[in-house]
């Protein structure tokens, strides 16, 4: 094997690790959330659980949001593994301290910190992955990455139910995170960013996205097309045991559960969407197959054949396959622009869809069920057909990326 062989195989598996706990802790609210609130003296009701739920899940992602553009701007200035430095320690060290709080608004305040962390692995990792491989199979090497790192969720589900402590939990995740930590230390930098590095051109500017109308209209596209990832995973299945309440009677399902089962759903569809790539030389046509995937569950999932616990978790695993195309959204994001900007993009671009997740909750339930009186089956459904419009319309206008060389620089 080429030493820049070992290279792409050791940046490819620390990468993956790095995503695998990146998503272990990013998930494990949605997993423990009803017995830490419980643990901080949340009131077991429907009201104030999804009060409490809701406030800590829309700072994390708030967190996500800032974080993804500071970190963004600084993998494009100082490196790409500065940023896998830099975050890692961020969120290793809240979500350890987050095995300590004792009130929602502790709570709210630690996700928020290891929100701002955990927003700096993706991208970073992509960005890297994305330098450092030919670009015929760069595809792969990021479905692989998202692949072996969304099962980061799953594991959490196993290691809460082994420990019934979601205290502990935390502790263990902020745990792995230094461990990789010291992993870290054999990655080598880009290539392509220290060729960039070496002559005098702006670089991580956050603002040039939108000092360029065609520079912009590809930023924004960038961003709505990954939209019903987090409509899945954001509503679907964290209030999974809510909707299956209404759905049927006789319902017991553990959201945390849901979760797991779509996460597995999810590591799969993230490698198979790369092969479908591969398969016909196109990011848009297989997110296109996914989309239409992702459709055909969420009608499932508000079906009359949603009827039981077990058809529920087949159908969360289901919508997770269907929307397994946050590799290759990220990708696309990255693959979009030159490498002075490269890193800020495909770092913020995840971060700006996961921090559209609150707007997608006050739609959910400020708008749709407060205001409008919808159900909450009637404010699902609405919700999501707005996400998936919007998903659609931005994917025909963005570029496909497949065979895009990326040794170039944004003017």
């Amino acid at each position: 094997m080429k030493l820049t062989d070992k290279k792409i195989v050791l940046t490819l598996i620390i990468a993956s690790l790095g995503y695998f706990v990146d998503i272990y802790e990013l998930l494990l609210f949605s997993i423990v959330r009803k017995p830490s609130l419980l643990g901080i003296g949340v009131l077991d009701n429907n009201i104030d659980m999804l009060e409490a739920s809701a406030k800590v899940i829309n700072w994390q992602m708030v967190g996500l949001l800032i974080g993804g553009i500071l970190w963004g701007v600084l993998g494009d200035k100082k490196g790409r593994l500065s940023v896998l430095f830099g975050s890692i320690l961020l969120y290793s060290i809240a979500n350890f301290a987050t095995g300590y709080v004792q009130t929602v608004d502790q709570y709210a305040w630690a996700r928020f910190i290891g929100g701002i962390g955990l927003a700096g692995e993706l991208g970073a990792g992509i960005t890297l992955v994305s330098e450092i491989m030919p670009k015929k199979n760069r595809g792969l090497g990021t479905s692989l990455v998202a692949g072996i790192g969304l099962l980061g969720a799953v594991f959490a589900y196993f290691v809460f139910k082994m420990t019934n402590d979601w205290r502990l939990c935390y502790k263990i995740g902020g745990v792995m995170g230094i461990a990789l930590l010291l992993l870290r230390v054999s990655v080598a930098e880009s290539t392509m960013f220290n060729q960039v590095k070496a002559v005098n051109i702006s670089r991580g500017n956050f603002f040039m996205f939108f000092t360029n109308k065609k520079r912009f209209k590809k930023y924004m596209l960038a961003i709505l097309i990954g939209l019903p990832t987090w409509y899945v995973i954001g509503i679907l299945m964290n209030y999974s045991n809510r909707f299956a309440a209404d759905l049927y009677t006789d319902s017991l399902i553990d959201s945390g559960k849901a979760t797991m089962f779509g996460y597995i759903g999810i590591s799969i569809g993230d490698i198979t969407i790369g092969l479908v790539s591969q398969y016909f030389q196109s990011r848009k046509k297989a997110l296109f197959i996914f989309y239409g995937l992702t459709l055909c569950s969420s009608i499932l999932y508000f079906s009359a054949f949603n009827n039981s616990d077990d058809t529920m978790y087949l159908i969360c695993t289901l919508l997770g396959f269907s929307s397994g195309f946050w590799a290759i959204f990220v990708t696309m994001g990255a693959e979009q622009f030159g490498t002075n900007l490269r890193a800020t993009a495909a770092t913020t671009i995840p971060n700006m869809v996961r921090g559209a997740l609150p707007l997608m909750n006050i739609l959910f339930i400020e708008v749709f069920q407060e205001q409008w009186r919808l159900t909450l089956i009637q404010s699902g459904i609405a919700t999501g057909i707005i996400v998936m419009v919007i998903a659609f319309v931005a994917a025909l206008f963005t570029e496909d990326t497949f065979k895009k060389d990326l040794n170039y620089v944004e003017g």
